[in-house]
């Protein structure tokens, strides 16, 4: 029987970390200091990032989509990658990307939170081929998905367990300063997704989308299409043979990897774990 693999990570302070990841710069990111005018883009990896640092990106560009040549992680950066000081010289208002639960998000009753919430079958998949194509971070090249899907049913990836981080943000997904949105909604309807960011991010943002060039460009350019092009705009460079990083942006892609007993495993756990909480309203269990 062929040994299982494991993604390599740096431990730090308990939490996983893609190695080469600075861990000064992720203590650092924990200390800073929200402010009124900040707006975090709130996520577990892989569940829909990149779309929305996009689409607040596009929003506050009067449409514009985000150009190539550039990287949109120094424009709407990643809090834990590179740290406090990075993010306080940025000019307001401020866009913040970050992968942390609730209780470690820098927190100010008048910033403003965005979570993305993707179901975990999926996001699941999506960060297997995340894994296995970033080799520096993760020398997880010969990686299968059943040796990844252990690894995600027991919380041993980066930034932890998927429902630790999806619990500590339903708690607070009616909170005034909230905005929840799943991924499966944005894929379904993504008009309406950015019209309620636009709204949530206030009568400016809102002024912007009743042109209806603005809308439709932002649509566009959000589009899976759009944003498969030129992707040294979202990440680092990923091997020519490995899978890109906007891969499929699919819902149910899922089933074309899971095996009867994991889908029944992961179906378990999910509704073990979301049991008499609001994200039993989420999404359709598979059986």
């Amino acid at each position: 029987m062929k040994e299982s693999i494991k993604p390599s990570y740096t431990l730090h302070k308990n939490f996983r970390l893609p190695m080469g990841f600075p861990a000064e710069k992720w203590d650092s990111g924990l200390t800073y200091k929200a402010q009124a005018r900040d707006t975090f883009i709130v996520t577990y990896p892989k569940c829909g990032t990149t779309w929305t640092q996009h689409i607040v990106w596009m929003l506050s560009h009067n449409g514009d989509p985000f150009p190539v040549g550039k990287n949109i992680n120094l424009e709407v950066p990643h809090l834990e990658e590179v740290g406090s000081n990075f993010v306080k010289n940025l000019s307001e208002p401020r866009f913040i990307k970050t992968h942390l639960i609730y209780d470690l998000t820098p927190y100010n009753p008048d910033s403003k939170y965005i979570y993305v919430a993707r179901n975990p079958f999926d996001c699941a998949v999506s960060f297997y081929y995340h894994t296995k194509g970033f080799i520096k971070h993760y020398d997880f090249a010969e990686g299968t998905f059943d040796d990844f899907f252990e690894c995600f049913m027991n919380g041993e990836v980066d930034w932890g367990d998927y429902f630790d981080h999806l619990l500590s943000w339903v708690e607070h997904k009616n909170d005034q300063n909230v905005l929840f949105l799943t991924y499966e909604s944005m894929k379904n309807n993504p008009k309406i997704n950015i019209i309620a960011i636009a709204k949530f991010l206030g009568d400016n943002y809102v002024e912007k989308i009743e042109n209806p060039q603005i809308i439709e460009s932002i649509l566009d350019h959000t589009s899976f299409t759009s944003m498969s092009k030129n992707q040294s705009r979202w990440s680092s460079q990923r091997p020519a043979n490995m899978t890109p990083f906007i891969r499929q942006g699919k819902v149910g892609d899922w089933k074309s990897h899971f095996s009867v007993a994991q889908t029944q495993r992961l179906s378990q756990k999910l509704r073990m774990r979301i049991a008499g909480t609001e994200a039993e309203n989420l999404w359709q269990i598979p059986e």
